[in-house]
């Protein structure tokens, strides 16, 4: 007769066959009663709604939403063409969202379909859906990204409502300039007898630098009869003109929001002290701060380390070469930790040494990376070639309604982010901005949030700021900011965490 364990392993098997095939929303049907109520059981199913589960971690905590916005797309994608089959699209917002990688977990997600009901269907975590009827969902219109059915993205610019262009001013922008001339959008708008969205469309255009598009919209409309008065329906001027030709959604999107939330940054964040004129008392200081900095921040990523640990893997008494130690993951962790920070300050003598800060992240961030995981490819729980680069795979940040961007767009957003970095000439700004832009863009598979805050630490040497260390105490603080930033681009509570933190640290200059 078989044990509990080879029960449990039988019906692993059956999940993981669903999980080969590409399958997140899982139906009743998918699965026997026996293997389902096991594996709900042993926490690895959790009922979204009755007839719907998603796969989980059993060690996740009673309440968590990781596993829930994690699968949220994959979920909707499923559900929505299980109920209407290939006759439903997002809402035109959303689908503008998705265009320019906005893969933040809405609060509640519009959906048009051929025979919606106007229902609300409650989801976990106070989401939810709502599927309203539309005689507009046309197929020749709409395209599939992320595995969601969408508005082509000229038609969804014409459909949008003018509050999305105030209340999401840095979304609209990047959508606006992935149009590559106004033919893109001038065969909607006349179809439509769209002159009032034609002046709106006319206003966005040129409120981002594209006066042809606009001038093309209005003379086009204007010859084929129409009256139009153009309006721009933006609240303000964008706070850097875009390239003229179409670049990544993604890399116009952190553009954008870089320069809108400088001035929030400035007017929030201490003076920089300057280049301290005793450097070797500041690098003490770095060194003295390790410590209390590895505990902190190791205990932030969830890791059980102790200060004794810290000193035992720093003296070399624990190896990767000793078994005990090859199964101590937070020996690893710490390890890494103390590698990956002599590393840091290396590149923090350079930039003593008068380079420019930003260019030596970009060039330094990844021996960061490979030193604090060595410890892990010495013990054969990662090989190297795991290191070589930035993350081949989606990741998911527990707790967090960002999601952030796909594989290919990383590619995309990092080195833009480093030009911005290494172009910006306020320390406070790229304190702030560097290590949000970091985990924004969450650039490798695991410890972003570690090089998030090394890099944080190393912009604040390039103003003269003391080495902070953000205590593990705060982490709910600190992750609450960093969510309003990530998920409504509101940059001020992590700019006033942050700087909470250095003005406690700032006694006088070195």
């Amino acid at each position: 007769m078989a044990t509990p364990s080879e029960k449990l392993a039988e019906s692993l098997d059956v999940l993981k066959a669903l999980q080969d095939k590409g399958v997140v929303a899982i139906r009743t049907k998918d699965l026997s009663r026996t293997h389902r109520e096991r594996l709900v059981k042993n926490g690895f199913l959790k009922l979204v709604m009755k007839g719907w589960f998603i796969q989980a971690r059993p060690d996740e905590t009673p309440g968590e939403s990781t596993a829930w916005y994690a699968s949220y797309w994959d979920f909707c994608a499923a559900y929505l063409t299980d109920r209407f089959g290939d006759e439903w699209v997002l809402s035109p917002e959303q689908s503008v969202l998705i265009h320019v990688e906005n893969m933040t977990v809405p609060r509640q997600l519009l959906v048009r379909a051929s025979n919606g009901k106007n229902n609300i269907t409650q989801l976990p975590f106070e989401t939810s859906l709502i599927d309203t009827r539309s005689t507009t969902v046309n197929n020749a219109d709409l395209v599939t990204k992320e595995g969601l059915s969408v508005y082509a993205l000229p038609l969804a610019l014409i459909m949008l409502s003018p509050n999305f262009f105030v209340d999401n001013p840095s979304d609209a922008r990047a959508a606006l300039s992935q149009i590559g001339s106004a033919s893109e959008v001038l065969g909607y708008l006349l179809a439509g007898n769209h002159s009032t969205i034609a002046g709106r469309l006319a206003g966005a255009f040129r409120n981002i630098g594209r006066d042809r598009i606009a001038n093309d919209i209005l003379g086009t409309m204007s010859d084929a009869g129409y009256s139009l008065r153009e309006i721009d329906p933006f609240e303000s001027q964008p706070p850097v003109l875009l390239s003229s030709r179409p670049a990544s959604a993604y890399a116009n999107r952190l553009i954008l929001m870089w320069q809108e939330m400088r001035e929030p940054v400035l007017a929030r964040f201490p003076a920089p002290p300057g280049i301290p004129a005793d450097i070797g008392r500041y690098m003490k200081d770095i060194d003295d701060s390790y410590v209390t900095d590895a505990y902190h921040s190791l205990s932030i990523e969830g890791y059980r380390v102790s200060p004794e640990l810290i000193e035992r893997v720093r003296s070399g008494v624990w190896t990767p070469d000793d078994e005990a130690g090859k199964k101590d993951a937070d020996a690893m962790a710490a390890r890494g930790y103390w590698q990956a920070y002599q590393a840091v300050r290396d590149s923090i003598g350079r930039i003593f040494e008068g380079e420019n800060a930003g260019a030596v992240v970009d060039n330094d961030h990844g021996s960061w990376y490979r030193q604090m995981f060595a410890p892990s490819v010495a013990a054969g729980l990662l090989k190297s070639y795991e290191l070589a680069g930035y993350r081949n795979m989606p990741v998911y940040i527990r707790q967090s309604k960002h999601v952030p961007p796909n594989q290919q767009s990383v590619r995309d957003a990092m080195p833009v982010f480093f030009d911005l970095l290494q172009q910006e000439n306020e320390p406070a700004v790229r304190v702030v901005l560097g290590h949000f832009f970091f985990v924004f863009i969450h650039p490798y598979t695991d410890g972003n949030g570690r090089i998030g805050r090394f890099l944080m630490n190393a912009m604040l040497a390039s103003g003269g700021y003391p080495w902070t260390v953000i205590q593990v105490e705060q982490r709910r603080a600190y992750m609450a900011a960093l969510e309003d930033a990530s998920v409504r681009q509101n940059i001020a509570p992590f700019a006033d965490f942050l700087a909470t933190n250095v003005e406690s640290k700032v006694v006088g200059s070195f």
